[in-house]
């Protein structure tokens, strides 16, 4: 199946440094955290796998498919979180302010609350000025919410546009998730096999290396 499976998840050291920034960046509050990586490294994944590692007390909004307008997103984030908002008008600022109500309660309960952007290549300008926006929702001491953009390396374009710098300049941590080096592909299928049920090395060494070469 291409759908990841977390009972077959291989954490690389590098798959291992990658989780260790995203969870940097749920302790933090406010600001962007950057994941970046091309397709199939494990994005995610890692992303999926992060979910089942949260703390006690962080409440998450998921957003897959960021090919949205503003409203859009801003509804969806709404929704994510169940922050009740009125049928109409629905405006920026009709999301905003139901947004900012539900992060206030958030914070009052002593939760914390984070949106990952997954595909966030995909964000229009308009789209992500309007999430730096959201960072600036905050109480007289505290951020309300922190922001973690996953993505291909056309994420990394994206930011560097000029219309974005101010985007750019509020990511507190990135990591550039890269291929498996060909020890890891030897570890990867050894775990995939032994949670298969599988024990024994099945695979001569010529035919690992025929499999890390073409992934």
């Amino acid at each position: 199946s291409n759908t990841p499976d977390p009972r077959f998840l291989y954490l690389s050291p590098r798959h291992e440094e990658a989780l260790a920034h995203l969870l940097y960046g749920v302790r933090e509050r406010g600001g962007f955290v950057q994941l970046t990586g091309e397709v199939g490294t494990g994005k995610t994944t890692t992303c999926r796998y992060l979910l089942s590692q949260l703390p006690e007390g962080v409440d998450v909004a998921l957003v897959v498919n960021p090919m949205l307008t503003p409203e859009e997103l801003l509804a969806t984030v709404c929704d994510e979180l169940g922050a009740a908002y009125p049928s109409e008008p629905r405006t920026r600022k009709t999301f905003v302010d139901a947004l900012y109500r539900h992060l206030l309660a958030a914070h009052g309960r002593g939760r914390r609350t984070v949106l990952i952007i997954d595909e966030a290549q995909n964000l229009s300008l308009d789209a992500l000025e309007q999430l730096r926006l959201l960072t600036n929702l905050e109480t007289s001491t505290d951020k309300l919410l922190q922001i973690i953009l996953i993505g291909q390396p056309e994420l990394t374009t994206l930011l560097a546009r000029t219309q974005v710098r101010q985007v750019a300049q509020r990511i507190t941590a990135r990591y550039h998730l890269l291929p498996f080096a060909e020890r890891d592909t030897r570890a990867y299928i050894a775990r995939r096999l032994q949670i298969a049920g599988q024990g024994l090395n099945v695979f001569e060494p010529p035919a690992v290396f025929a499999v890390h070469r073409a992934s």
